[in-house]
């Protein structure tokens, strides 16, 4: 599994670093990006409910998850062929289709192959391997447009879709790893009920969990926009295709810190407990935020205070997405309605994204560092609710 996310991560974070970009070349305002990100996210995550409730009732996963990696890698490739904006967003949203697709199901598979005990390793070790591809991924975007741009002048918009066209051999390369190298225990979990009774059955206190994860993610939007804000802040210096690459760059960072974090936050979660780590998190999370802000209002040391911005937001990102999932099985204990429980925490932080990168993107034509202090209070709200569960 971890061989399958290291390439597809390569595949669609090739396209992400250089999207915001490609975007802007073809004269999109930032709000435009804001709502292709969160309609993508919002869709990927509503389909997560449905396909985890499916694979539950018929207790297969695999077939479904090759699909979804396929569908994918061969979405992003279509950016190339955008004139603008419309055929960029609904090839992200049939990308995103594909990813919301696969994965509850990769999750509960997952979930199937270890111990509880081991649960926050596992994840952890799932997220690094994710992540790694997400590293390699805008390097590779960087040094083609750094390979590009000696072709000459006027190379820029042809180059970034080059790039496009070339995440289909990662992309593809993903569904083929997970066909031959991921094994199924056939009929794991396999639940009898219907779906609004599967709903029904999910404890209160997960229920309750809900609310924290839903309170801190009309805060937590795309991390697509942090490469545009980092590519709005370097361009009056750098240029535009300087500033790409620069972000890009910082992206990759962002990334390093996700993959070296993802394990030891894992490991720590097991012993100390994930609520505490995961709290710990969302805190990292709003001073983060407060940090973006700050340094649109007051834009000195540009570069170093980037450099720590982008590794905290790995760092909260890694506790996040190695946590949340981890904890919602072990408040789930019945594997048979697992990865319904999965998708449903999906669905909760698609509104999140949707609404988070809606409000984003909106507050970022009034005012940068409003947009990121509205983030950042929100986070500490959730932060503060996730506290006082139990």
């Amino acid at each position: 599994m971890a061989v399958t996310s290291f390439l597809s991560d390569t595949s669609h974070e090739m396209a992400t670093s250089v999207l915001p970009s490609f975007l802007t070349a073809l004269g999109s305002p930032p709000l435009v990006l804001g709502a292709i990100e969160g309609v993508s996210d919002a869709l990927s995550s509503f389909v997560k409910l449905g396909a985890g409730w499916y694979s539950d009732k018929v207790g297969r996963r695999k077939g479904i998850v090759v699909a979804g990696y396929f569908i994918t890698g061969v979405a992003l490739s279509l950016f190339a062929f955008a004139n603008g904006w419309a055929l960029v967003m609904v090839a992200r949203a049939l990308g995103w289709l594909g990813r919301g697709v696969r994965g509850p199901l990769r999750d509960a598979m997952l979930l199937d192959s270890v111990d509880q005990k081991d649960r926050g390793k596992a994840f952890g070790f799932h997220r690094a391997g994710d992540t790694l591809g997400a590293i390699v991924g805008p390097l590779t975007a960087a040094a083609l447009l750094g390979f590009f741009k000696q072709a000459g002048p006027g190379s820029g918009v042809p180059a970034l879709r080059g790039i496009f066209l070339l995440t289909l051999l990662p992309g593809v390369g993903s569904a083929v790893a997970f066909a031959s190298l991921v094994k199924e225990k056939h009929g794991a979990g396999k639940s009898q009920h219907k779906f609004w009774a599967t709903l029904h059955r999910m404890p209160s206190g997960f229920r309750r969990y809900l609310v924290g994860i839903a309170t801190f993610g009309i805060g937590d939007f795309s991390h697509t926009l942090l490469i545009l804000a980092a590519t709005q802040i370097l361009k009056p210096s750098w240029g535009i295709t300087r500033a790409a690459q620069v972000a890009a760059i910082l992206y990759v960072l962002r990334n390093v810190s996700y993959t070296l974090f993802s394990y030891p936050v894992g490991l720590l979660s097991d012993r100390l407990g994930r609520r505490y780590v995961l709290v710990f998190g969302y805190a990292i999370g709003a001073v983060t935020m407060l940090g973006f802000s700050a340094l649109f209002a007051f834009p000195n040391y540009v570069l170093p205070i980037l450099f720590l911005l982008f590794t905290g937001a790995g760092l909260y990102i890694a506790v996040e997405d190695t946590l949340e999932g981890a904890l919602t099985a072990d408040l789930v204990p019945d594997s048979g309605v697992r990865a319904t429980a999965l998708g449903l925490l999906g669905v909760v932080n698609g509104v999140g994204d949707l609404v988070s990168s809606l409000v984003v993107g909106g507050l970022w034509n009034a005012s940068p560092p409003m947009a990121f202090a509205y983030s950042a209070f929100m986070m500490l709200a959730g932060a503060l609710v996730l506290s006082q569960f139990r």
